[in-house]
Formats: structure tokens, C-alpha cells, sequence
């Protein structure tokens, strides 16, 4: 359910509200777009419900009240009047005009690879470096990551470079370290229903990328997001890395229809990985054509300088030269696409 106030209601108007929303035992969040505010109304007591939307109806301060009938509130349209946009400062912006590219190596192994990679990135025009430093594998012989001192590393280039940085959290443990250092939190396929991991991640004040599970359909995808911002964080990035199937040919099916299936459905902005999506360098660069095509807002890929000699996902990464044709490709496609894109985004929401 939410509540629509009206034009010109005061921040006063709107204190009132939320303290009405929580004082019935429910949890209030806010938003206020460019014309008005709403508030949205999160909670299971379905009679209770009935009562509070009757109470709201009746406030000078309130347009209309609507109860939103899809399983996910937060995250839909619904809630929101704006695209998200997660600003992570100096320029730096997932979600907005401009297609943001994330791109590293999939595990930090050493200092003179870590740098190397990030200066070929930053080089290239990409806005963030990922890199793990904690690395869920599925096997227990293989390398599992450096942990801090792979965060350290990660610092060490941020601060050469100044590219903003991504990297994994597996474990609530690791909450605080990783957060010392990372200015996105990743969240694996392998955890998009770790439901206490997630709750956790609700609670900071940190941008958060969630990634799509290995079989998890839209709705569960969208319902993991809403389990971070039901905790207080709207700072929600999405990515689709791909789905389990038949096939052998590829290590997951690119789903690139729930981009903009996504988009119908939600305010949060929406990545692509097609490292993991197809786990083959050479379907990385065309498939990241593709996602750009369909209108993601931003491309993960992974990048190593020497992806024979990988610790891990040596197959799926790219080599500095087919980075920076990656880079060509996408700015030649998303400078196409710029006069088209508001008119095609104006019909899907419309």
C-alpha cells in the first residue's frame, strides 16, 4: 500500500503520515519524487491494514491511498515515481543517462596484476573495478581468495586510479571489513536467498549489487531485492548473470528478456554480466552488445592481463586488447541508441 500526498504537503505533513503508518505497527518509506511524495506502507497484518488505509484516506495531507496488489512493493513502479539512480560521487552512476561498466579481474591474485588491470580499465573509459577478494567456489580445492589483503589491493588501485570499486560479500561476518573498503557490496547468484545476509545488507548505508540466482525466476529476484530495502536500503543495483539450463556449451543462458522485463516492472537500475553469462571470452564482447541493445544500464565483464595464468575464470575473461574493442562496440551502440531511448522507456511504462 501507499500513500500519494498531495502537492505542496510539508515535510511536517509528511512526518505525520509515517508516524501514523508506524504507530499502526507497520514500517514506512519515503520517497519523494520530482511533483510529489509517497510513502510506502510495508508490513503483514492484513486487518490492521484495512483500519490504517481508512485513517490515511481522511488526512488533509493525502492525495490517495493504493494498495498494490503485486508480491514485490518496493521495488516496482509503484513505489516509485523516478528511476533509481545509485550516485557513488564524482560522476560516478549506475542508472542514469549513461552505460556504467564494471570490470576487473574475477579474483584479486597480487599487487602487479591488480594494477595493471585497473589502469587498462580506467584507461579503456570503465567507471568501476571488481575484483574478489572472498570467492565462493564450487569446489573446496580450488582458490578461494585473498580476503583482506585482496581488499587492500582493491584500495591500493582505487586510490591510483580513482575507479570506484565492487567486490563480493559471502558471509555476515565479513560485513565489516568489507565495507571498509568497497564502495558497491556484490551479492553472488549463490546468495540472492540468503535471506539473513540479505536483511543485513538492508541495514547499511552501502550500494548493493544482487545478482539474479542460477534458477531463480523474476519474481524471486525482485523479492530478494525487497528483502534489502525492507530494511532501510534503497540502494539497489540488479544484474543478470545468466540462468542454469540444458545446454553444456556455455556455463549459463544468457536471459538478456529480463532486461527490459525488469525495467517494466521496476525502478532499480539493471546490469548484465555475460562473463558469467556465457563463460567464454569470445561470446563476452557480442553478448555485451546485445545487453547494451536491450538497454541495460550498465556491463560487468571480467579483464585479465594474462588470462591463461587466472586463479580463476581464466576462459570467461578478456585480454586488454578485447577490452578496449569491447569499450569501441559499446560506445558506438549506446550513442545510437540515445535518441531512441526515452521514447522507447515513455511506451513500456506507459
Amino acid at each position: 500500500m501507499i500513500a500519494v500526498l498531495k502537492r505542496g504537503a510539508t515535510k511536517a505533513d509528511e512526518k505525520k503520515v509515517i508516524e501514523l503508518i508506524e504507530e499502526a505497527g507497520f514500517s514506512a518509506h519515503p520517497d519523494t519524487g520530482a511533483e510529489t511524495t509517497i510513502v510506502g506502507v510495508v508490513g503483514v497484518a492484513p486487518e490492521k491494514k484495512v483500519n490504517l488505509k481508512e485513517k490515511l484516506q481522511v488526512m488533509s495531507c493525502v492525495d490517495k491511498v493504493v494498495v498494490i496488489s503485486d508480491p514485490y512493493k518496493l521495488t516496482s513502479w509503484n513505489f516509485k515515481q523516478d528511476k533509481t539512480v545509485i550516485d557513488l560521487g564524482d560522476g560516478v552512476k549506475v542508472g542514469g543517462n549513461e552505460l556504467t561498466v564494471m570490470a576487473g579481474p574475477c579474483s584479486v591474485e597480487n599487487e602487479e596484476q591488480m594494477l595493471e588491470t585497473a589502469r587498462v580499465v580506467k584507461e579503456a573509459g570503465a567507471k568501476i573495478l571488481r575484483g574478489g577478494a572472498f570467492k565462493p567456489r564450487t569446489s573446496p580445492y580450488s582458490f578461494q581468495g585473498l580476503g583482506e589483503e585482496g581488499l587492500k589491493l582493491l584500495a591500493k588501485a582505487r586510490e591510483e586510479t580513482g575507479l570506484k570499486v565492487i567486490t563480493e560479500l559471502m558471509d555476515i561476518e565479513h560485513i565489516d571489513v568489507v565495507c571498509k573498503y568497497t564502495d558497491i557490496i556484490q551479492i553472488g547468484a549463490r546468495n540472492m536467498q540468503n535471506y539473513a545476509l540479505l536483511k543485513e545488507i538492508g541495514k547499511l548505508d552501502k550500494p548493493v549489487m544482487l545478482k539474479r540466482g542460477m534458477a531463480a525466476t523474476i519474481k524471486e529476484w525482485l523479492l530478494a531485492a525487497e528483502y534489502v530495502m525492507n530494511e532501510g536500503n534503497h540502494q539497489v543495483i540488479l544484474c543478470e548473470r545468466g540462468v542454469r539450463t540444458f545446454g553444456e556449451e556455455t556455463r549459463n543462458t544468457m536471459d538478456l528478456s529480463s532486461i527490459p522485463l525488469v525495467q517494466q516492472l521496476s525502478h532499480l537500475p539493471v546490469i548484465a554480466d555475460p562473463s558469467h553469462g556465457t563463460g567464454r571470452w569470445e561470446l563476452v564482447i557480442p553478448v555485451a552488445r546485445a545487453a547494451a541493445a536491450v538497454g541495460a544500464d550498465g556491463i560487468m565483464v571480467e579483464v585479465h592481463p594474462h588470462p591463461e595464468n587466472a586463479l580463476s575464470d581464466g576462459p570467461q575473461s578478456l585480454k586488454p586488447d578485447n577490452f578496449r574493442l569491447l569499450m569501441d562496440e559499446l560506445s558506438a551502440i549506446t550513442n545510437s541508441l540515445k535518441s531512441f531511448r526515452s521514447r522507447e522507456k515513455k511506451i513500456a511504462y506507459e
